[in-house]
């Protein structure tokens, strides 16, 4: 005891604090875990303080603006609103859903990194370890901690998700997925199902979606589009309470027009 108050003393700035913790045994087991033999915090604990942090206090870390849940309508929502503005369906099969499943989607055009839910997917290369477009915004959004979690987890082949903690996001957690370069079908569709299916094995109840693969991996919109929705149904179909809300994130207006028309075939409720 007194040999680790005398290493607290000369490493740790907060040795005061400190000293008086280590009055409890339970701090002596622990303490491997939560610090380096340098006095910094470890990642898994670094992770756990933002898992467990109150919400009033995490929100002090956002590096933008916050979007809540109950500011994105559902899409029964939504097209209840709009319909007379948009554009009716004309060449597509219509393939009705109950209301129950149409308000588990959600369209929205706006940026991902301010979503306060359980997790958002990113759209990343397969080092995992940082980009441009979404996936530079998440990075720089979330804080280094996440590129120092990511480095640990060995890259990630395409099709395939990687889960890691959100840090410094609204998001408690990010879904790193590596979408196909060029018009690849089924690995777009692996990206969507994984993504969904280590959502639901962490019981996470909330996640958003990114256009995988349409910017520089140069999968045409409309295509991409069409997987990620179908995908999405049958999930949800196959899943009707894994998750709460799944959110199509849109960037730019042209996604949004697309999106705005498909989801009347896959998700038409009248």
């Amino acid at each position: 005891m007194f040999a680790l108050r005398a290493m607290l003393a000369d490493r740790l700035p907060v040795a005061a604090v400190l000293y008086q913790i280590v009055q409890n045994p339970l701090f002596v087991m622990n303490f491997a875990t939560v610090f380096t033999p340098e006095g910094r915090m470890s990642l898994e604990a670094e992770k756990q303080k933002f898992m467990t942090m109150p919400l009033a206090e995490k929100r002090k870390y956002y590096k933008g603006g916050v979007t809540t849940l109950d500011r994105v309508p559902t899409w029964a929502e939504y097209w209840r609103k709009n319909k007379t503005n948009i554009g009716l369906l004309t060449l597509e099969k219509v393939e009705p859903v109950d209301e129950e499943i149409a308000n588990k989607v959600s369209m929205w055009q706006g940026d991902i990194t301010s979503l306060e839910i359980d997790a958002i997917v990113n759209a990343a290369n397969s080092s995992l370890l940082g980009g441009g477009g979404v996936d530079g915004a998440i990075h720089r959004a979330a804080g280094r901690t996440l590129k120092k979690e990511c480095s640990t987890l060995g890259g990630c082949p395409v099709g395939e998700v990687r889960i890691t903690g959100g840090y410094m996001l609204p998001a408690k957690h990010v879904i790193h997925t590596v979408g196909p370069q060029g018009e690849k079908p089924e690995k777009l569709r692996d990206c969507y199902k994984n993504s969904l299916r280590i959502a639901k094995e962490n019981k996470l109840r909330t996640i958003a979606f990114p256009c995988i693969s349409t910017g520089i991996y140069g999968y045409p919109q409309r295509p991409a589009a069409k997987v990620a929705l179908s995908t999405v149904k049958k999930f949800l179909l196959d899943n009707k309470d894994a998750v709460d809300r799944v959110i199509f994130c849109l960037f730019l207006k042209s996604d949004k027009d697309i999106y705005e028309e498909l989801l009347q075939k896959y998700f038409a409720t009248d």
